[in-house]
């Protein structure tokens, strides 16, 4: 028996591993392993990190890549490397991008 297809994906990668600027959707968040990570994942699905919804990593901090300005719907938001790990994204095709 074969499991309806969903949003989730072979191909989905942690939001902190997205390449800048390009266009992904949310499909899941991580479980959580402790109460800490539970309540970020609470603020996350918050503030709107939910599965569909567009995202992209507009910057990265210097030095070292952190934190990660992440734009997600139309607001953008700071989120440190270890938050955006938690995110799940599959990038969308790049249609009309040039390499």
């Amino acid at each position: 028996m074969t499991k309806p297809h969903s949003l989730r994906s072979e191909q989905d990668i942690g939001l902190d591993a997205l390449p800048h600027r390009l266009p992904a959707r949310v499909v899941r968040l991580m479980p959580a392993g402790d109460a800490e990570e539970r309540e970020v994942l609470l603020r996350l699905l918050e503030i709107g990190f939910l599965p569909g919804e567009p995202v992209q990593v507009m910057a990265r901090g210097f030095p070292g890549s952190d934190p990660l300005a992440v734009r997600v719907g139309h607001t953008t938001f700071a989120l440190r490397s270890h938050e955006a790990a938690l995110i799940r994204v599959s990038p969308l095709a790049a249609v009309g991008r040039q390499a």
